[in-house]
């Protein structure tokens, strides 16, 4: 009888045993697991230094982001195509900014205006040409867009506004200087540039 209580005891006490060895490892994986973790989320974090304060921003990968990024690439090539003071250096200046983010659809674009005298007339009229964004559309299965704008032309009589729509692709490519999105406009063309508002000045 008292044999039979030992060995009982015994195998009780090898059944606690291995029950409670198995449930170190299984609390130790999980413990792993989660340090793992928060250690994967803190090096996402990043301190920049906003006027010697160090302020918390996270790092996120480029397919978060890159729809933002899309629509800010498309905005900025519109703004520095489509503003035109009466200043052929600056013209100049934004034409070559832009041409880095465009493949040769806007090169053509730029030199077919060009051909028709747009520019000269720009600068022969003292005529100020800006464009507000109105919406981006983005397909991103195929990154196709299409951009709406708003044309305002002042002259010294008078002020023209435009609806201007324009379709295109996106390509990815690495990112330099001249191209901090690390993309490029393919395919770029005008599908409508209409007439919306045209008031004549007021000489006081």
């Amino acid at each position: 009888m008292i044999i039979k209580n030992l060995e009982n005891k015994i195998k009780l006490a090898g059944i606690l045993s291995i029950g409670c060895f198995a449930t170190s490892i299984v609390i130790s994986g999980m413990a792993l697991a989660f340090c793992f973790s928060l250690v994967k989320a803190e090096r996402k974090k990043i301190y920049v230094l906003d006027n010697d304060v160090p302020v918390l921003v996270k790092q996120t990968g480029t397919e978060v982001n890159l729809e933002v990024e899309c629509k800010s690439h498309i905005n900025l090539f519109h703004t520095l195509f489509f503003t035109l003071p009466p200043d052929d250096e600056f013209i100049k200046y934004n034409m070559e900014k832009a041409m880095y983010l465009i493949d040769d659809s806007g090169l053509k674009q730029y030199n077919n205006l060009k051909e028709k005298g747009y520019f000269n007339t720009i600068l022969a009229s003292s005529a100020t040409v800006t464009i507000m964004t109105d919406s981006i559309k983005i397909d991103m299965n195929n990154l196709s867009f299409e951009y709406y704008g708003i044309q305002r032309i002042e002259r010294e009589t008078s002020i023209l506004k435009r609806q201007l729509v324009t379709t295109g692709k996106l390509r990815q490519i690495p990112r330099t200087e001249n191209n901090p999105h690390g993309l490029i406009i393919t395919d770029w063309k005008t599908i409508l540039n209409k007439d919306l508002d045209y008031k004549v000045k007021k000489n006081f």
